[in-house]
């Protein structure tokens, strides 16, 4: 065994030995012929550094822009949020027209596009209509009621009736309070984003109406939650 191993250490010494030669000859060729051939070559080289530099420093250029760029958006979201940002309690006290005014800032906050209200006594149950940032057309619902009341499934029934009527992709509805677990099951069942009181509170701390689709119909609070509402607003 003894033999053996020496016989493997005395190989791998041979190849390295191999490697350096192989590699000091390519080293010396590449040398004589960068000095024959200089005159020819050194334009090229040349061009080769400059144009690595001016690749290189416009990388950096692109991810400083990316940089600032990214830390300005941060700034404007977090002075929006501040900006727009109004307690529960004070939505409670809108009217119906101010709560629809909150949520077209919400909306535009968010990136949203050409968003405007068009809510009013002949509506065909479209309170605010506009475009996702992402690019797809919206209606919205929107309902004040007092916290403990309940979404009714017959109006979420409606929400989706105006998404057909006004063709377009997402229909939400954006609700002071919470929905009855048939509203609830409802809206879940037909693609309808239900933003229910503590979804709410979310998009008013900043969180973007788009991640609220991530939570869409995964509850109302906890029994500790509903125990605090209930000797809070019955």
């Amino acid at each position: 065994m003894v033999a053996a191993r020496k016989r493997r250490v005395s190989a791998a010494r041979k190849r390295r030995q191999q490697r350096l030669k192989i590699g000091a000859v390519t080293g010396g060729v590449s040398v004589v012929v960068l000095v024959a051939f200089w005159s020819v070559i050194w334009p090229y080289l040349v061009g080769a550094l400059v144009l690595g530099g001016v690749s290189g420093g416009g990388w950096w250029l692109w991810r400083t822009d990316r940089f600032i760029r990214g830390g300005d958006r941060r700034w404007r979201h977090e002075e929006s949020v501040k900006a727009g940002h109004r307690t529960l309690s004070e939505v409670d006290g809108m009217t119906g027209t101010e709560f629809e005014d909150f949520v077209v800032n919400l909306c535009r906050r968010d990136g949203c596009a050409d968003v405007r209200r068009v809510g009013g006594s002949y509506d065909n149950g479209a309170d605010v209509l506009g475009f996702l940032p992402d690019g797809r057309s919206m209606v919205i619902q929107c309902k004040r009621y007092t916290p403990k009341s309940k979404i009714p499934s017959r109006e979420v029934r409606d929400l989706l009736g105006a998404r057909v009527h006004f063709k377009v992709d997402v229909a939400i509805f954006v609700a002071t309070t919470y929905f009855s677990r048939p509203a609830e099951k409802f809206a879940t069942e037909n693609d309808i984003l239900a933003v229910h009181r503590d979804h709410l509170g979310l998009w008013n701390n900043g969180a973007s109406l788009l991640s609220l689709g991530a939570v869409n119909g995964l509850g109302q609070g906890d029994r500790r939650h509903r125990e605090r509402w209930k000797a809070t607003y019955e």
